[in-house]
Order: structure tokens, then sequence, then C-alpha cells
């Protein structure tokens, strides 16, 4: 595997979960990591565990949504390194709910911008130092929800289909270029996302899937292995391409099971 040593990362949404654990393992690779998040405080408080441990890391305060921030984000990490090797764009929320009980703007506008526009948005402000150097790697996080659509995701899958489409057709534009382009599709996983996402009180009878739910770190450590060895997507866990698969063969099977499986917004009632 290619030698991450002296790569300049950039990692949005750092302040916990996948992009926490990524810059650790990042960091240990002896990557210089640009640190991006809204949550300063717990940013700095990871800096400073990396540098502790032998590492070099900086926080920038960022909000995904906020155009400014991301010019920021990228100017300081030129200013102070003189390029972007690897932009992991992992910043992003969710609220899953029926469609009729989720907020305009703080539920549905804002996860649009922080999930597919704030992402856009990073990926282009990099774009083209990477394409000066003719080399970089572009590492979306997304999600199984960006194959299987289910009920009470339907903003959150809105998003994650459109960073999937954004993230094919962007391969296919850069890779002339010499830059590459990932994709990652996690399922459940136990982070700080899960316990917040939810807001329905009566959720889906999908213990059997969950009982299976990865570790952060496991997710983390499968990302600084696609910037070792980049390929176009990597499904987690593995077993997902069997519903993956139905879900492009058979749709209509797919249809069937996910309408049982979930409850429908009338039994909340009773």
């Amino acid at each position: 595997m290619p030698e991450l040593k002296d790569k300049v990362v950039i990692i949005t949404g750092a302040s916990s979960g996948f992009g926490e654990d990524a810059a650790r393992l990042f960091a240990k690779e002896g990557c210089k990591v640009v640190l991006a998040a809204r949550r300063i405080d717990r940013l700095q408080d990871l800096a400073e565990r990396i540098q502790k441990e032998g590492g070099e890391a900086i926080a920038v305060p960022v909000d995904v949504t906020e155009r400014a921030d991301i010019d920021n984000m990228v100017e300081t990490a030129i200013d102070l390194y003189g390029q972007v090797d690897i932009l992991f764009n992992n910043a992003g929320f969710g609220r899953h709910d029926w469609l009729e009980n989720l907020d305009p703007n703080r539920d549905i506008e804002t996860q649009v911008d922080a999930n597919l526009l704030g992402l856009i948005n990073a990926t282009r402000a990099v774009v083209p130092h990477m394409l000066e150097r003719g080399s970089g790697h572009i590492i979306n996080m997304s999600s199984v929800a960006g194959w299987i659509a289910v009920p009470t995701y339907t903003i959150y899958a809105s998003t994650k289909f459109g960073v999937r489409g954004f993230t094919d057709a962007l391969r296919r534009e850069l890779a002339p270029a010499g830059i590459r382009v990932s994709g990652i599709y996690p399922a459940f996983a136990r982070t700080e996302f899960s316990k917040h996402s939810h807001k329905t009180n009566r959720r889906p009878r999908l213990s059997l899937l969950r009982r299976f739910s990865m570790s952060s770190e496991y997710v983390a450590r499968r990302v600084v292995q696609v910037a070792k060895r980049p390929r176009r997507a990597l499904i987690l866990p593995w077993w997902y391409y069997f519903f993956i698969g139905l879900e492009l063969l058979v749709p209509g099977l797919m249809d069937f099971f996910v309408i049982r499986i979930y409850k429908h917004r009338n039994s909340e009632k009773k």
C-alpha cells in the first residue's frame, strides 16, 4: 500500500464519530491533519491529543453550510502546508421522521445544505489546487441510505443519493487529471449521529441489523485503507451488498419487505 506519511488531509466533521477517529488514524500514519468542524473546543482538544502522541494537526472552525468558512479552511491548509492531498468530506447529520413532521428549515433545508451542498462546495474549493498539482484524493462519506431509501429517511436518503451521484460523476470527471474520488457507504455504526438522528418515538423494527452495528473506529480504519488504496466505492459491512443487489435487481421485493419492517405513521396514534 502507498505510504501516507506527510500527506495533507482535510477532514470535515472532525469533532466526533468517523471524522474524529479518522483524524487520529491519519495522524498515526504521519499525515498532517486539518481538523474542521463547528465545535472548535472539541477540535482543539483533539488536536492537542494528536500532538501529544507525536502527530501534527490544526483545528479550523468550519460550518460547511457557509462558503466563507469553507474557503478559509482550504486557504489555511494551503498557506500552512502548500497543498491538499486528501479531502475527507465527512460532515453531515440526519433527522429521521415522517416527512410531514420535519421542520422545513431546521430538518429539511439545513440537512440538504450540510450533507450535500456543503460537501459539493468543500470539494469545489479543493479541486483547483489538486488540478494544479495533478494529484489528490477526495473521499466522500455517504451511507447505505444512498443506495436503499427507507421510510422516515426521505430527506437524508435524498442527500446521500445526491452524494453518490456527485461522487460517481466527479470520479469520471477528474480521473484524466490523476485525481481519485471514492465513496464510503456505511450502514449502522455506533456514533453520536445515531443517538440524535431519530425524531419519531417509534423506530423501525431493525434491532437485528443494529446488533451488528460497526464501531466508529472500524469505519475510520477502512477510510484510511481507501486512502492508501483508492477504490470507487466501499460498502460497510460487506453483506449489505446483498441488500443493495436486491434493491437493484428486484425493487418490488424490497418494497414489500421495507414497507412491512417500518411501522406506519398511523401506528403512532394508537
